[in-house]
C-alpha cells in the first residue's frame, strides 16, 4: 500500500498527513505535487487540509480543476480510495467527486476546536479499523465546513449509508447542542456510492499521537491505519 497525499499551493496539513501515514500508521507515503502525473501510480490518494490556492472564488473551487484532480477522479472510478480532508473535503465536493455543498459556518466565523465525532459507516477503506457508533475525539479548523443537501438527496443519502461522520457529543448522541458549525443533520463526513472516495471536515492527522494532542485523542490514527486492513 502507497499513498500520495497531494500538495496544492496553499495546503498547510500536507506534511502532517505524510507524519500521520508514514511515521505513526507505517503506511507508505509521498508528497505529490497537484501538476505531477505520477499520482496515478498509488494505491490510495490523500488531499489534505490547508487553503488551496488561497481559497478564492470558493473553498477548493481553484484545486477542483487542478491536473491532479482529473487523474483522481479515473482513479476513483477504477475504485482507489481517495480521503478529502477539510479543504480536501471541499475539493472533492467542487470536483463532483462527492455530492452536496460546504457552506459558511452559521456562525460566519473560523471555527477551531476539539469536537466528538460518532463513527456511522464502518465499509470504507477509511474506517473499517472503526465500530459503528464509535465516538472519537478530533479537531475542526474552517471557517466553510457547513455541509448542505436538498432534503429528498439527504435523505437518499442517508438511506445508502453515505453518511460516514457525525457530530455528536461525549457519550454519543447526535443534537444541537454537540453541532460546531451548524451543519446539516450534524453530518461531519460523507463517501460516495461506492464507498472508496471519502471526505470528512474534521482533521485525524491532528489527533494520530496522545502525547501531542491537548486532549491526549489518538483516535485519527485509525483512519489511516484502516487502509491496512484493504490488502
Amino acid at each position: 500500500m502507497k499513498v500520495a497525499v497531494v500538495r496544492f499551493p496553499g495546503s498547510n496539513c500536507d506534511l502532517d498527513a505524510v507524519h500521520a501515514l508514514r511515521t505513526v500508521s507505517g503506511v507508505k507515503a509521498d508528497l505529490v505535487w497537484h501538476e505531477d502525473h505520477e499520482v496515478t501510480g498509488y494505491d490510495a490518494v490523500v488531499l489534505p487540509g490547508g487553503f488551496s490556492f488561497g481559497d478564492y472564488l470558493r473553498a477548493g473551487a481553484i484545486a477542483a480543476r487542478s491536473p491532479a484532480i482529473g487523474h483522481i477522479t479515473r482513479m476513483a472510478d477504477r475504485g482507489v480510495p481517495v480521503l478529502g480532508i477539510c479543504n480536501g473535503f471541499q475539493i472533492l465536493v467542487e470536483a463532483g467527486l462527492l455530492p452536496g455543498a460546504l457552506l459558511r459556518n452559521t456562525a460566519l466565523k473560523f471555527v477551531c476546536r476539539w469536537t466528538n465525532v460518532k463513527v456511522e459507516n464502518t465499509h470504507t477503506p477509511f474506517t473499517r479499523a472503526f465500530r459503528k457508533g464509535q465516538v472519537l475525539r478530533v479537531p475542526i479548523a474552517h471557517s466553510e465546513g457547513r455541509y448542505y443537501l436538498p432534503e429528498e438527496d439527504m435523505r437518499r443519502l442517508g438511506d445508502q449509508g453515505r453518511i460516514v461522520f457525525r457530530y455528536c457529543d461525549g457519550r454519543g448522541r447526535v443534537d444541537e447542542a454537540s453541532n460546531p458549525t451548524g451543519t446539516l443533520g450534524n453530518i461531519a463526513g460523507v463517501c460516495n456510492e461506492q464507498g472508496n472516495v471519502l471526505g470528512l471536515m474534521p482533521h485525524p492527522e491532528r489527533a494520530t499521537e496522545g502525547i501531542l494532542s491537548p486532549t491526549g485523542s489518538s483516535d485519527g490514527r485509525y483512519v489511516f491505519e484502516s487502509l491496512l486492513r484493504n490488502d
